[in-house]
């Protein structure tokens, strides 16, 4: 069976590709993609692989851009850290959804599950019935709190109290409703999956918003809108034609 492997940390393909071997000796991993971008020129073209395991973040992007660039019809495997994507992840070619840390149990299950569906399209009911139990019954538990390195100590920074997070200069900033800016030792993907997103948006690849920060929505070219917050932000925040009509039902939601 040949396998591809989009994930972006070296470490967890790695993991995987060993946990694959363990239960299938037979399993080939053919290829590691680590961004969106790669998956994309690599989908483009013709392939032998026949299963696909699929992280959610990537180091350019969310995995689900990947599918409105390229048909990729061969069934998916999604792998992540929360389980906040589970629905979104169904509406493609998606048979199974792992959390990790991947357990070589759960792992080993959706291999049957694929052999047994034999690379059917979509998901039958019993499927959806699964996916709805684990959305139900599986507690989301959400950051609370963030620590802030601040000169020789660590200060706890609740998230209820940030109004956006956002890249500057290569340093990933949460700025809180009292204006005050705190640098963070972690990559904005891993930010967006610990928040609640009925909370906050990925605006763009450089800004993640609280609803509450947000004072005014505008029109900008091409169909694009501009964000304004509070705190007032130096850097404009862009959301792209392709997700502001998603964004407008989120903020009105």
């Amino acid at each position: 069976m040949k396998v591809i492997i989009v994930e972006d940390e070296l470490a967890a393909s790695d993991n995987l590709s060993y946990l694959l071997t363990k239960i299938d000796p037979d399993i080939e991993v053919i290829q590691i993609l680590d961004t969106v971008k790669a998956t994309v020129d690599y989908f483009s073209k013709p392939h032998d692989g026949i299963l696909v395991f699929m992280d959610i973040h990537l180091a350019d992007g969310i995995s689900f851009e990947i599918f409105d660039q390229v048909d990729i019809t061969i069934p998916i495997i999604f792998t992540t850290a929360y389980d906040q994507y589970a629905l979104k992840a169904f509406k493609v070619n998606s048979i199974d959804y792992l959390l990790k840390p991947i357990d070589k149990e759960e792992l080993s299950d959706a291999l049957d599950r694929f052999q047994a569906q034999n690379q059917q399209k979509g998901i039958d009911e019993q499927q959806m019935q699964s996916l709805m139990q684990l959305i139900q019954h599986k507690p989301t538990h959400f950051k609370q709190t963030f620590l802030v390195g601040l000169g020789d100590q660590l200060l706890p920074i609740k998230t209820d109290d940030i109004a956006y997070f956002f890249i500057d200069t290569g340093l990933v900033k949460a700025v809180t409703v009292q204006d005050r800016s705190y640098v963070l030792d972690i990559k904005l993907e891993d930010i967006e999956e610990a928040l609640d997103p009925e909370v906050f948006y990925r605006a763009n690849r450089q800004f993640i918003v609280r609803r509450e920060a947000i004072t005014a929505i505008k029109f900008h070219f091409n169909s694009k809108l501009l964000v304004d917050v509070h705190p007032v932000c130096s850097e404009r925040i862009v959301v792209s034609k392709a997700k502001a009509s998603e964004f407008k039902n989120w903020v009105g939601s």
